[in-house]
């Protein structure tokens, strides 16, 4: 997949995890990366740890504890009430996984979503144009073997 944005517009992160701990950790530092308005795309395959990673964020932006953030595949959408140095910020965690077209997309009200003071966070959120159009960003998580994953976080300038 082609990036939306040239590389010469965009900032990349890159972190190593060797458990479940250090990915919730890496998402601590990452809420530090990230300031409202975005929307991006939380890729990787099936249990690398793209929830784990939410956990963290969460955690740092005092919206939710580790064990109350899980994943959105059969609700479609979490939303979380935040702090970020000091003024509100709204986590949404969307999981798209299961939605077969942009109508059903619709349903969902991502635009409404999109306020100056939202983090949006969608996983599976490639398979549609209309996301890939809307992002500012993504976050890839890819295994490297065992527990070890590799977090790249590209972000739109």
């Amino acid at each position: 997949m082609t990036s939306a944005a040239p590389a010469a517009f965009a900032r990349t992160h890159e972190f190593t995890s060797k458990s479940g701990a250090e990915t919730i950790e890496v998402g601590r530092k990452l809420a530090q990366l990230l300031v409202p308005p975005q929307l991006l795309l939380l890729r990787g395959d099936l249990g690398t740890g793209k929830t784990t990673l939410v956990k963290g964020i969460a955690q740092a932006l005092d919206a939710a504890e580790a064990d109350e953030v899980t994943s959105p595949t059969f609700t479609l959408i979490h939303e979380y009430d935040g702090v970020r140095e000091g003024r509100a910020v709204k986590l949404y965690h969307l999981d798209v996984y299961r939605l077969e077209g942009e109508r059903q997309l619709e349903t969902l009200g991502l635009d409404e979503l999109l306020t100056p003071d939202a983090l949006v966070l969608v996983e599976w959120g490639e398979k549609f144009k209309s996301i890939r159009k809307k992002s500012t960003g993504e976050i890839v998580i890819a295994s490297a073997g065992g527990d070890v994953r590799k977090i790249t976080v590209t972000l739109k300038e």
